[in-house]
């Protein structure tokens, strides 16, 4: 029963902690199947969870997750002006505004709350809970009692599924993300496609952020993004740009994640640090193609053609 039990916490909290880079992943699926690769990603989630903290102590935690989403987007639009709209590198601007990003949300942080904000807590989004189907052994309470936010990740594969490939906005945006030429030739708008995909990312990026302060610890630190952007970047290559596959390694990340925790409560010989890198190593792997090489869409980090 104990075993069960424990089971069943580890795998609430792998899916809980699966959701913001879910929600994240997705987001940049669909800027890099038009052929943006958003490196500042990770700047769109901590304006996320900067703008949701905000957001929440203004008019609560459902008003925080669509202000964390509007700073996210807007941290992409800023992005896809240079990237796409100037052609700048998207490698070298998205890692200006990552860093940019980070220090300027601790400036903000601090001029708002003081230097340490230690006292800052947040309204926090409540965990909806299915009757019956949460009281399930093992499964019940991981897949039907969590917040929001799960939802909206688990909705959003089937629906991004049936965008990309079975309407004709869908094969514009591969379109641009395979062949610039071929598609302007098909009278496509490439860079409008572009820019929208990248805000459109930039957005789940900041419900993603938003997540994490509202859901996750109910308060807002300095960097608390902790490389979300970037372990979403590596799940939409081990994903295979495919959003079922993509929720799939977005949950296996979170287990990955979980099993940190885990180890507290269990006497293991290898050192707890060894752990903490651990979802880190496994983005690292992906990104080398150890899971298995896939084909990324052609026109990915390329020039939008003005």
């Amino acid at each position: 029963m104990i075993e069960i039990a424990a089971l069943s916490s580890f795998l609430l909290s792998a899916v809980g902690l699966a959701v913001p880079i879910a929600l994240a992943a997705l987001g940049e699926m669909v800027s890099e199947r038009a052929g943006v690769i958003n490196i500042g990603l990770e700047g769109s989630v901590i304006w996320g969870a900067l703008g949701g903290a905000l957001g929440a102590l203004a008019a609560g935690p459902w008003a925080g997750l669509g202000t964390g989403a509007l700073c996210g987007g807007a941290t992409a639009l800023l992005f896809a002006l240079f990237a796409v709209r100037l052609d700048t590198d998207q490698i070298i601007t998205g890692t200006a505004i990552t860093l940019g990003s980070l220090g300027f949300t601790g400036v903000v942080f601090q001029g708002r709350f003081g230097a340490t904000g230690l006292a800052l807590e947040l309204p926090t989004v409540p965990v909806w809970e299915i009757p019956l189907l949460a009281g399930l052994p093992v499964l019940g309470p991981a897949l039907f009692e969590q917040a929001a936010t799960a939802w909206v990740a688990l909705l959003l594969a089937p629906a991004l599924g049936w965008f990309l490939f079975r309407t004709r906005w869908g094969l514009a945006l591969r379109a641009a993300g395979e062949s610039t030429v071929a598609a302007r030739a098909a009278g496509e708008r490439v860079v409008r496609i572009r820019i929208l995909a990248a805000v459109f990312g930039g957005c789940l990026a900041g419900l993603a952020g938003a997540h994490l302060s509202l859901v996750h610890t109910g308060t807002f630190a300095e960097g608390m993004s902790a490389g979300k952007g970037f372990i979403a970047i590596a799940v939409v290559v081990l994903g295979r740009w495919r959003p079922w596959g993509v929720l799939a390694a977005a949950l296996f990340f979170g287990c990955a994640e979980a099993l940190q925790f885990a180890l507290q409560a269990v006497d293991a010989d290898l050192p707890y640090p060894l752990f903490l890198a651990l979802p880190y190593v496994l983005s690292l792997a992906a990104l080398a193609g150890w899971f298995g090489r896939s084909r990324a869409p052609a026109a990915l980090g390329g020039a939008s053609g003005g």
